[in-house]
């Protein structure tokens, strides 16, 4: 159980970071439980698997990857626990094979989405996104990106880093330079932590003014997602959570303590309506926001008569 709360500790507190890869680890850590799990009733078994599963899923609200990767996991029809063990770990190592796949496949797929010369626009840290333009570039594309800082963690300069390694000329901004610099751009890659039913994106604060503004200036915008981002729960009309986070990301304690009229609000998280999104990228091809339906049904097997 140790191992498995220290990986829940590291989602909850960012140390591991990314929709895709806090599904991976979280997918990894109920394996990795299940595999020492020590008892030999499957009524304990199913309710220690619950158990381990609820404190991952609670780790971080908002990337719904996390809890469709835990219950994608934990999901068996056996009376015992050796078979529910087997199912288990089958399902993990499947799980872990995909989502490595699914990268490359959504980089082939959305590097066709890219033109020889063109400026990308990107947003926080998003693997997803990152392998569609390193793809396009190793294909010889000449292109370029305008990073943001993606404040209050600026997890843009572990994107900038990761650019420069790739060899990608690659121009860093301050977030509310966005609209600024949007004339210069000709496509918009961003990541996702959660996609809904209607198609809306939820994705790292700030997400939904570079969508506006791209919407404004005519520019495409791609969102590149794993089938395992889109939310079953909203064709019931269940809201996505908007994760607040601790106000000392934003300034520090000593500082506020001192300001006894000022209250920080740090969303993590906002939402880009579906109007403002040209395409998805996933493993199984490009689609419309619109057919977010299809791809819950689809791929994830999750249809409305099947939840309660």
């Amino acid at each position: 159980m140790q191992q498995l709360l220290d990986t829940a500790e590291k989602i909850r507190t960012m140390e591991i970071r990314g929709a895709g890869r806090i599904a991976e680890a979280a997918s990894a850590a109920l394996r990795d439980y299940v595999l020492d799990l020590k008892v030999t009733n499957i009524k304990d078994f199913n309710k220690k698997v619950d158990e381990a599963a609820n404190i991952l899923i609670q780790t971080r609200p908002t990337a719904v990857s996390l809890p469709n990767a835990v219950q994608i996991t934990k999901r068996h029809t056996s009376e015992d626990v050796a078979g529910a063990r087997e199912d288990i770990l089958h399902n993990a190592d499947v799980f872990l094979k995909q989502a490595g796949e699914a990268l490359e496949r959504m980089g082939k797929i959305g590097a066709k989405r890219i033109h020889d010369g063109d400026v990308i626009m990107t947003h926080c840290n998003s693997h997803a996104a990152l392998s569609v333009i390193s793809t396009a570039f190793k294909q010889g594309k000449d292109i370029s990106v305008i990073a943001t800082e993606s404040r209050p963690r600026r997890q843009g300069f572990i994107t900038i880093r990761e650019l420069n390694d790739y060899g990608i000329p690659t121009t860093l901004i301050v977030d509310s330079a966005v609209r600024y610099c949007m004339k210069e751009v000709d496509t918009v890659i961003v990541g996702a932590d959660a996609i809904t039913v209607n198609g809306a994106l939820v994705n790292k604060v700030g997400t939904s003014q570079l969508a506006h503004a791209a919407h404004e200036a005519r520019k495409n915008v791609l969102s590149v997602a794993e089938t395992f981002k889109f939310s079953p729960n909203t064709i019931l009309g269940d809201m996505i959570d908007i994760e607040e986070r601790a106000a000392d990301e934003v300034i520090d304690q000593e500082i506020l303590a001192e300001l006894p009229n000022v209250k920080v609000k740090n969303p993590a998280f906002d939402i880009t309506p579906a109007e403002y999104i040209d395409m998805i990228i996933t493993e199984v091809g490009a689609f419309p926001p619109q057919m977010a339906y299809t791809i819950i049904k689809e791929h994830l097997g999750w249809e409305l008569s099947h939840m309660g």
